[in-house]
């Protein structure tokens, strides 16, 4: 009996220890996965730590990049803009007001026939020589386009350049320029007109850009000198837009020219036949006048001749009516010739 429960407590004490390290064994590979588990997530968090610090980097890189090139750009435009600032003091400082205003356009035209090949193929860009009641302007810009074989005028410009020497004595204004150039405008026929001017160089309006001044003039503007090319790039691009509306009202303006021309053509087809109807109208009327002249003729002819047939036959009448002793009557001297001839008719019977 004692063997027995010996047997059994082993048996018991057996299941207890495999249980043991069963649970151990359990135990220690969960200790192993929660570790592998553990190194994953801190291998991953790592991965992600180093991948945003590459982006964080990246990121810094670039902005730095971008600083430095604003930077650089905004050097840059600086230094243009002072070496332009510098460029035209020295023109103030060195030349006369004529001369500076011919190398005012001499600049304009420089600048213009440096993109003329590539930006301004189909422009014409001339000084403007024909004067018109004793004025004209500087320069005259006028682009075409070509739309089946015939030149559609695409936008027009008249130009004036001004500048004036701080020392002279006759300083002027931009606004005292105005007229004449729209004169000039509308004289050769010109859709807008620039006043391209260095003239009031401390007046803050004209040195912000672009001054629209059509509450004054149509279609006017004044500029300084670096906008030449960008103004005519505005207008020309504000044109292009327009160059279809311009295609298809020289389209209507040719089919009112034909109607034009057939309604001319038939009113000279009418005018021709109004004037062969007043001409045959006239010759009717002619030849009914000499058909009535001829027939009050001819009705005078046919009276004349009524009156002589009654002429004849009243002659006649008498001519039958006629005899000797008739004729003799108041004759006795042929009464008696006539009656020694015997003739009874002859006989005096009285």
């Amino acid at each position: 009996m004692q063997h027995k429960m010996s047997e059994a407590l082993a048996a018991v004490v057996a299941e207890i220890k495999a249980l043991e390290a069963s649970h151990k064994a359990e135990i220690d590979q969960n200790r192993v996965n929660a570790q592998l588990n553990t190194e994953r997530a801190v291998a991953e968090k790592d991965r992600r730590i180093t991948e945003l610090a590459g982006q964080l980097t990246a990121t810094e890189n670039n902005h730095k990049f971008m600083t430095e090139s604003m930077k650089n750009q905004h050097a840059e435009d600086l230094k243009r803009k002072d070496e332009e600032i510098a460029y035209y003091k020295d023109l103030k400082s060195r030349m006369s007001t004529k001369m500076v205003g011919e190398t005012l356009e001499q600049h304009c035209q420089i600048q213009f026939d440096q993109l003329r090949a590539t930006a301004f193929r189909n422009a014409y860009f001339e000084k403007d020589n024909d004067v018109v009641d004793g004025t004209k302007g500087d320069f005259i810009y006028r682009e075409y386009a070509v739309e089946n074989g015939k030149k559609i005028e695409i936008v027009s410009i008249m130009f004036e350049m001004k500048n004036e020497m701080d020392e002279t004595a006759t300083k002027k204004k931009n606004e005292d320029f105005l007229q004449k150039l729209d004169k000039d405008r509308q004289a050769k026929g010109c859709e807008y007109a620039v006043l391209v001017s260095l003239l009031e160089a401390d007046n803050e309006l004209y040195n912000t850009g672009i001054v629209d001044m059509s509450h004054k003039f149509d279609k006017m503007y004044v500029i300084r000198p670096q906008f030449f090319i960008p103004m005519i790039t505005l207008l020309r691009n504000a044109a292009m837009k327009s160059v279809e509306y311009k295609t298809e009202l020289e389209r209507v303006k040719e089919q009112n020219l034909d109607i034009t021309n057939f309604e001319n053509a038939l009113e000279g087809f009418k005018d021709k036949i109004e004037n062969n109807y007043r001409l045959a109208n006239e010759q009717f009327g002619d030849a009914i006048k000499h058909i009535d002249a001829t027939i009050k003729d001819l009705q005078k002819v046919k009276e004349d001749l009524l009156a002589s047939e009654r002429n004849l036959r009243l002659a006649n009448d008498k001519a039958s009516d006629l005899t000797i002793k008739k004729l003799t009557r108041d004759n006795p001297t042929m009464r008696s010739k006539f009656a020694e001839l015997n003739a009874p008719e002859y006989e005096d019977k009285t």
